[in-house]
């Protein structure tokens, strides 16, 4: 094991007159960061406090109220009263499904978008909005640590998860405009917490950061070489923390109260509220205790609920959970092609990771016990303020190299998908790639942007779609349209299309309605996996049919020059195109590779007409004398 380093310091004198914060926002937490003088620091609110609960209160005659006093109003008013927003942020209802069932306040779909809004009766509030009072608190604490004027602090390096979506880290964007702040990056946070922990100034070259926070899971292997810290590969659960911890406690709780009174809480906004803290509290009791008590009470109802939960009871529950993170592990190192056994280090993030079961499922799956000196729930803020360091040009030696956890890609012809920008790309990146049209004379051109590693635009998910419109009308296949993918150190996608000839342009900026699903997010690699024979013939038949519809279009085209041919040629060629006509139900590649074969073989006496016809034309009229 390496020692724990010294944070970087600060590179001259200048403090903090135009900081640059970070800021990890969390889902039960929200930490605001600096680095100074003397390095990354953690900064407090005017009453001492490090954490701000990221949590938000609507009276109903009032001004919204953040934080601790926000906490305390959640069975006072849980309707009003809104935590857990980050798992809400960029997704629909039908994302949800789980979820719902464990909120004490509503949620609907957006007026004519597949958004998640919290419904206060009153008004529809957006989790962006919810953020945006977050990380406006978080801006206010820091103006006040620093003894700075509220409009002097504008600027901040925020981080998001690894498997966070465009759609997802656009909202966040959003959230933090809403606070008056400027994102100068984003930053995966397995990846700032290696930052804070120094990693790359020690002997450790591949290193896994463990990330388990209150509502999402990321893994990311790192490698550290010469101050350069680069993610081989990420793997992410957005549906994975905490949480979800909390809701099988709550679950055991829930059905003793129903056998013991009739009573299903369920259906009590204020009593599920009520029951989560008392369930995150025993959660976190058994994370130093072999049992603790749950205790529950409310008095109208006749409920009295004491319960003493073993630890061994806990970890039943929560086991398949854990396992899910180290499936994810698991698949972080397949995909960077490094075994458990090369790992260096093992870094864990997130207060989630002091779950004593955490700990020691990653201990034994590596093969040694993971770092935890730094505070798990402060580490990801601490890499985010040495991240705004670098940027403000007050750490130097160390370049940040981070990835795209999925591919992107546009759907060509049949439906198949020509990725531009491969997953566990680092990023910034830039990819451009060159199509053309299908129809004689098209004038526009749609253009369907999608992710995931499935072959089939259709099984992967949409992104975003936009139109080229304006083309001069050209026979299909000669205009030249240039489609540029560029990945920013964001994460966020801009995707532009041009006509190489006309200079017709178009752009998207990718704003995805909602973002992955849970199933999604667990689901989307693996079906990649299992689906890659299925998917590459489905791949291999999209591009033969494509062709196929291309060389019959084209015979089609010269159909008077057909009298030229023999009728035995004739014959043959009409043949192969009833037979190509046919084959819309067949879905076997090698038997639509022979019927195109056919195609073009009967088809070579024709182009050998059209050729001799052009040729004759050429020279019509013409003397010998004028060849020469």
């Amino acid at each position: 094991m390496i020692e724990l380093p010294t944070l970087p310091t600060i590179q001259g004198s200048d403090a903090v007159a135009t900081p640059i914060l970070g800021i990890d926002l969390g889902t039960t937490h929200t930490l605001v960061s600096v680095f100074d003088a003397g390095g990354a620091r953690i900064l407090q609110s005017p009453e001492g406090e490090s954490l701000l609960p990221s949590v938000v209160s609507f009276p109903i005659d009032g001004a919204p109220v953040v934080g601790s006093a926000a906490l305390q109003r959640a069975r006072l008013d849980p309707l009003r009263t809104v935590h857990s927003a980050k798992r809400l942020i960029g997704k629909g209802v039908a994302d949800l499904g789980r979820e719902l069932a464990t909120l004490p306040y509503s949620i609907v779909d957006a007026p004519n978008r597949s958004l998640a809004m919290i419904d206060l009766q009153d008004r529809l509030l957006s989790p962006t909005e919810v953020s945006g009072h977050i990380l406006a608190e978080a801006r206010r604490w820091a103006a006040i640590a620093l003894k700075l004027p509220l409009g002097q602090v504008t600027r901040a390096v925020v981080t998001v998860p690894a498997y966070f979506d465009d759609s997802q880290r656009q909202a966040t964007r959003d959230a933090a405009q809403l606070a008056g702040l400027e994102v100068v990056r984003m930053v995966n946070e397995p990846t700032a917490a290696a930052l804070a922990y120094g990693l790359d100034k020690g002997d450790a070259e591949f290193v896994i950061v463990y990330d388990m926070g209150g509502g999402t899971f990321d893994v990311s292997l790192l490698q550290l070489k010469d101050g350069v810290s680069r993610v081989l590969a990420t793997s992410g659960d957005t549906y994975l923390g905490g949480d979800d911890f909390d809701r099988a406690i709550m679950r055991h709780a829930a059905e003793l109260i129903r056998e013991r009174t009739g009573v299903d809480v369920w259906d009590d906004p204020a009593a599920k509220a009520a029951l989560r803290m008392a369930a995150e509290r025993t959660k976190i009791a058994l994370s130093s205790a072999e049992e603790a008590d749950l205790v529950y009470q409310d008095p109208g109802a006749g409920i009295a609920l004491r319960e003493t939960i073993d630890w061994r009871m806990f970890q039943s529950w929560i086991a398949p959970l854990v396992q899910r993170s180290l499936d994810c592990c698991m698949r972080v190192m397949q995909d960077a092609g490094i075994p458990p056994e090369k790992i260096d280090e093992v870094v864990l993030v997130g207060g989630s990771t002091r779950v004593p079961l955490v700990k020691a499922a990653v201990a034994q799956l590596f093969q040694r016990p993971a770092k935890d000196n730094i505070n798990p729930d402060e580490v990801v803020a601490l890499g985010a303020a040495v991240q705004a360091g670098v940027l403000g040009g007050k750490v130097r030696d160390i370049l940040l190299l981070d990835v795209t956890p999925l591919s992107l890609g546009i759907e060509t012809m049949g439906g198949a998908v020509s990725k531009l920008i491969d997953r566990n790309t680092a990023i910034p990146a830039q990819a451009q790639e060159g199509f053309t049209t299908y129809v004689d004379g098209q004038t526009a051109v749609d253009l369907h942007v999608v992710q995931g590693e499935r072959e089939m635009a259709a099984d992967c998910r949409s992104l975003g779609r936009f139109f080229l419109r304006g083309l001069p009308p050209q026979p299909a296949g000669l205009p030249q349209i240039a489609v540029r993918f560029t990945l920013d150190a964001n994460g966020m996608l801009r995707v532009q299309a041009k006509d190489q000839k006309s200079g017709v342009a178009a752009h998207i900026d990718i704003q995805p309605k909602h973002g992955l699903t849970d199933e999604e997010v667990e689901t989307m690699l693996k079906d990649a996996w299992q689906n890659a024979e299925v998917d590459m013939n489905a791949r291999r038949v999209a591009d033969i049919r494509a062709q196929l519809d291309n060389v019959v279009r084209a015979i089609e085209k010269q159909n008077k020059y057909i009298q030229h041919l023999t009728a035995d040629q004739q014959e043959r060629l009409q043949d192969a195109l009833e037979e190509a006509a046919a084959c819309g139900e067949i879905n076997e590649a090698d038997k639509l590779k022979g019927i195109l074969d056919e195609v073009e073989e009967s088809s070579f006496p024709l182009a050998e007409a059209l050729m001799n016809f052009v040729a004759k034309e050429a020279i019509k009229d013409q003397k010998v004398s004028d060849l020469s």
